[in-house]
């Protein structure tokens, strides 16, 4: 993701896959993640976010992640990809 200027404000720009380079284009191709965040991962300190429990992030996989992938969140590690399970790989899409 790419931070920009103001609250925290970050624009996805590439699959979450971190071995991957396909650039985020269209919400059509791939999958959309929708992530409620523990609040000692947001960006912004102080008062503001300890009012919060939570924030929402979105992660993006492309279409070829997300036929061997997901997203996940593992405490103390924050927000990766995992190998879907084996019967999974095909019915992704």
């Amino acid at each position: 993701m790419e931070q920009f200027p103001g609250e925290g404000n970050k624009m996805l720009s590439k699959c979450a896959n971190s071995a991957c380079s396909n650039p985020f284009r269209y919400f059509h191709q791939g999958k959309l993640f929708r992530m409620a965040m523990p609040a000692e991962n947001h960006p912004e300190s102080g008062p503001a976010a300890k009012k919060s429990a939570s924030h929402i992030e979105f992660f993006w996989l492309c279409e070829e992640c997300t036929l061997e992938m997901t997203v996940i969140f593992k405490p103390g590690v924050g927000v990766t990809t995992q190998p879907l399970p084996p019967g999974r790989m095909a019915a992704a899409s």
